[in-house]
């Protein structure tokens, strides 16, 4: 099938020199005239280099009031740039793989006057997004889908006999996942047209780029090469096999001792590069003389870039300055940063505690998807180099990985992201729970995570995991209780077992000494107070507001109130379950999950237990049925009603039926 691949016309002229060169700007003045690319595609080399700065210091600018993704987004300003110049966007679609370098694009659409609203409630968000833009043709936050998409897309616009250039970005970080493989590996046997631009960013894949380099970049680009290139193949399409075999092998065999990339040739894509993503001299010809030149088949360019390109802070950081909060724009240094703590952080405590099993257990591995310091694992890394494994973007390989090695004795701990788990799904119930192998799940960022949005909010691990045979799950009501259920995974060795455990500081709950923390009784919750109206039974972090809202109606209300802490939601304490609904008027169970979780489990054991007859006033609190945009968590769980308030609301309600 033939997608479509035909030229698409766009301003041509795209010279050194002009007459708008002549006069002198003030620097970021250029951006004041540019809200839509149609306002800069007649520009020339210099001015597009030039309105590359002004945007570069807008988004610093920006993401210094905001916090953000930054590293990204810098290492791509002079590509966004020159892909909207040399494309017809949003026409032509251009997909961003993941989103965290999408910034300069909001800048360039339309969106340059909120830009300082990024990641705040109300304003825009952190990754694209199709509601927000038409030039966000796909919204993203996870890793690694850019290709299958826009393959979907140039597959459409062929169907619609549409003339349509289908761009696709992706960080050769994002390439380690196999999805983007398999879309490859699909575009290829297609030869469907779609031009995939790498963004390697590490110096991973190819060597420094030079003159050399770009002169036969640009020539490898450039229609005459092309069009030689396909005569010369049907002209060898009328020799013998053995032939055409040898003459391919000779052009791969010089384009790969070149620099070129012989791995993407196999797999259909004809590629170009390296080509310097921070020289737009180079990246424009390169564009230009792909998007002119007619033809199927999938092309893929190798773009060099520097992540935090022109902003010496983030050079010099580790990082990169990948994500960061709200920081000094002169210095760079981040507010809050080094600031003391009141409570420690969930994801410190997980690490803490994992150490102290490992230095019990040899066999304790740690295992993570591209996220060590997010999860902590970086810290087991430290301490246990021999036992730690980042295997990249690839969850799924995650999961069976750590299959393997539980079945072969040891004790994976595989901590991953309760939204980066969904997709894992399959390896979860196919290659661990059906062979009850003891894989342990250290599932970070639970519940609302703020301001990077519906993408990442872990809103559904409860229902999806508590359907699963052989699952035991728990979730942490304060920091002290994950210490526990940490020492309580490395001890079961009947099964998967997972708990859950938010984003950001404790309770200041006590965390028992590695001596004392011994494993709990599983599937038993426990009794915090106890009071003879009104019960919460809470599942995971809204605890303390559970036990705020008990404080708020007994001494509002004099309503005395129970505060439960379940702690597992499978297998459930049924005896706890019981206790509750035959000493109290009414029952709320609370959870920072989606409906058909922790709550929807107790109603059907309340259901078989013959408790569900009236006596008892029960509902479930649970996340809303929609996906909540970004903002603070504290404005994310009072606008889901997850807050003291919301329960208080709740209670009065219930107890005055």
């Amino acid at each position: 099938m033939k997608a479509a691949a035909q030229k698409i016309q766009a301003t041509e002229p795209l010279a050194r020199n002009s007459a708008a060169d002549s006069s002198p700007r003030e620097p970021g003045s250029i951006l004041d005239d540019v809200s839509f690319p149609e306002d800069f595609r007649h520009f020339s080399i210099p001015q597009l280099s030039e309105l590359a700065q002004a945007v570069r210091g807008r988004m610093i600018k920006a993401v210094a009031r905001t916090g953000g993704h930054l590293g990204a987004g810098l290492g791509v300003v002079e590509l966004t740039v020159a892909l909207h110049a040399v494309f017809n966007t949003p026409h032509d679609r251009l997909i961003w793989d993941v989103g965290h370098q999408c910034y300069p694009h909001k800048i360039l659409t339309g969106r340059k006057d909120r830009i300082d609203t990024l990641r705040q409630g109300g304003g825009l968000a952190g990754f694209t997004k199709r509601a927000e833009s038409p030039y966000d043709p796909f919204g993203a936050g996870h890793s690694s889908t850019s290709i299958s998409a826009g393959l979907g897309m140039a597959v459409a616009a062929g169907l619609d006999g549409l003339t349509r250039n289908v761009i696709c970005v992706i960080g050769d970080g994002a390439m380690s996942a196999g999805m983007a493989f398999e879309a490859m590996n699909n575009a290829g046997d297609m030869n469907a047209r779609l031009i995939v631009i790498l963004n390697d960013n590490r110096m991973s894949i190819a060597p420094p780029v030079g003159a050399m380099s770009r002169y036969l970049t640009r020539l490898y680009s450039s229609r005459p090469y092309i069009g030689a290139r396909e005569a010369a193949k049907k002209i060898l399409g009328h020799m013998p096999p053995p032939v055409r075999r040898a003459a391919r092998k000779m052009e791969e065999s010089a384009r790969a001792a070149m620099g070129h990339g012989t791995l993407f040739e196999e797999m259909g894509f004809y590629y170009i590069g390296p080509v310097d993503g921070h020289k737009m001299e180079d990246l424009v010809p390169v564009l230009r003389n792909v998007r002119n030149t007619p033809g199927d088949g999938p092309v893929l360019i190798h773009v060099i870039t520097e992540k935090g390109k022109g902003y010496s802070p983030a050079e010099r950081a580790g990082d990169k300055m990948h994500g960061v909060s709200k920081f000094d724009v002169v210095s760079g240094e981040q507010h809050g940063k080094n600031s003391a703590k009141a409570a420690p952080a969930y994801t410190d405590v997980f690490a803490d505690s994992l150490i102290d099993a490992a230095r019990k257990d040899p066999k304790i591995v740690g295992i993570t998807a591209a996220m060590p310091g997010g999860t902590g694992m970086d810290a087991f890394a430290r301490a246990f180099p021999e036992r730690m494994f980042d295997v990249g973007i690839a969850e799924q390989h995650a999961v069976t990985f750590a299959a393997g090695l539980a079945a072969e004795g040891y004790k994976p701990f595989t901590a991953i992201y309760s939204t980066f788990l969904q997709r894992a799904y399959d390896q979860l119930i196919h290659d661990v729970a059906i062979q009850n192998l003891p894989v342990r799940f250290a599932i970070d960022r639970a519940g609302l995570v703020g301001a990077d949005g519906q993408t990442h909010a872990g809103s559904f691990d409860t229902a999806y995991l508590a359907c699963i045979p052989h699952m035991v799950l728990m979730a942490a009501g304060d920091e002290g209780d994950l210490a526990r259920m940490v020492a309580t995974a490395a001890a079961y060795d009947d099964g998967p077992i997972a708990f859950r455990y938010p984003r950001g500081c404790g309770t200041g709950a006590q965390i028992l000494s590695a001596p004392e923390r011994l494993p709990l009784p599983l599937g038993k919750g426990r009794i915090l107070r106890e009071g003879a109206d009104l019960a919460i039974l809470s599942y995971g972090g809204r605890l303390a507001e559970a036990l705020m809202a008990a404080d708020m109606l007994e001494t509002g209300g004099r309503i005395r109130v129970t505060v439960a802490d379940a702690r597992f939601a499978k297998p459930l304490d049924t005896d706890l379950l019981a206790q509750l609904a035959d000493q109290h008027k009414a029952l709320i169970c609370i959870e920072e999950g989606s409906i058909g979780g922790f709550g929807s489990a107790v109603l059907d054991a309340l259901m078989r237990g013959n408790r569900l007859d009236g006596r008892v006033k029960i509902r479930t609190m649970v996340l809303p049925d929609r996906f909540q945009c970004q903002d603070r968590p504290e404005a994310q769980y009072r606008d889901a009603g997850l807050d003291a308030r919301g329960i208080v609301e709740q209670a009065a309600g219930l107890l005055s039926l």
